[in-house]
């Protein structure tokens, strides 16, 4: 199995640090200040807070995406990051007025309360704001829509189609064979592998190249969903839809089955190891023979026999 650990490294490190730090600190001499121990407690938990941006996978404590490691996904988080300022200034002004209003208009300052009913600038201003602030997220939104919604040129393509409950794949321009792709039971996994996680066949992508991605469905809707690449696409029986990729960094990634599709839905899991073009071309002449589809073989037969049919003439 074609493996690289560049989008997996170890994700300890930091905690383990954290921890030693603390060690060091509760063996010395005398007791442990206040300062020390909020300080050590600081590092531990910004230890755990940066997890995700080590890793292709989920990691406990998780907080915030996973690290983006191409464009769409670089393009999501920037987007996310301005709602979050927008959010975050509207909670406060809300906040600050509500707050006001208790204080202003308690029972105690304001015995007699106001029988005003309208106040036109007042109107026109909490009408006003609110759109403003929906234009501000609509443009980038839709900017974002049409930015990951699909290309017009790609170095290669994918396709990906969703069974109960395992996916397959081809690469239509490369050759005529599919790659099916189950979860590996927890018994039978080996070494680092991730339980749950990895498929007894992996996607292999090419760093830096952009991938067209097809999806359908074979059977009921499936999704196909990868966090990193910023990718979350149903795949639907009978249609196909489309997005497109391009991974910066080699490694492997992680990513699940997103659409309740019966009883074994969550053991749909998907795993995209994305290698240099080398090893890409490398592995693509080996599935071309492994996982060569059966008509294939049929007519690779054929052929041969009419060729040693016209030697003997």
């Amino acid at each position: 199995m074609w493996f690289s650990g560049a989008g997996v490294p170890a994700v300890g490190q930091k905690i383990s640090q954290a921890g030693c730090q603390t060690e060091r600190l509760v063996n010395g001499a005398g007791n442990m200040p206040f300062k020390s121990i909020f300080t050590v407690l600081s590092s531990a938990w910004l230890a755990v807070l940066s997890l995700p941006a080590l890793a292709g996978e989920p990691v406990p404590w998780q907080l915030g995406f996973q690290a983006a490691v191409s464009p769409s996904m670089r393009e999501i988080v920037k987007f996310h990051n301005l709602l979050l300022v927008i959010t975050g200034v509207v909670v406060i002004i809300v906040s600050a007025l509500l707050a006001f209003v208790i204080w202003r208009f308690s029972e105690k300052r304001n015995p007699t309360p106001s029988k005003t009913t309208h106040n036109t600038l007042l109107e026109v201003v909490w009408t006003t704001i609110p759109i403003i602030i929906l234009v501000v997220i609509a443009i980038p939104s839709f900017k974002l829509l049409y930015f990951t919604n699909r290309i017009e040129t790609a170095d290669l393509t994918l396709k990906a189609a969703g069974h109960q409950w395992y996916w397959s794949y081809e690469y239509p321009d490369h050759g005529n064979f599919t790659v099916d792709a189950n979860m590996i039971p927890t018994a039978e996994l080996q070494g680092d592998q991730r339980r749950l996680m990895e498929t007894d066949n992996r996607v292999v992508l090419p760093v830096g190249k952009t991938v067209r991605l097809l999806f359908t469905a074979s059977d009921v809707l499936h999704s196909w969903a990868v966090p990193s690449f910023g990718i979350k696409l149903d795949a639907v029986p009978g249609r196909l839809n489309e997005t497109w990729v391009r991974v910066d960094k080699e490694g492997v990634y992680y990513g699940f089955c997103s659409e309740l599709c019966g009883v074994n839905h969550s053991y749909m899991p998907l795993a995209v190891e994305v290698v240099s073009q080398g090893r890409f071309d490398a592995w693509l002449r080996e599935a071309q023979v492994k996982f060569a589809r059966i008509e294939t073989l049929n007519t690779s037969i054929t052929l041969a026999q009419r060729a040693g049919a016209d030697g003997k003439r």
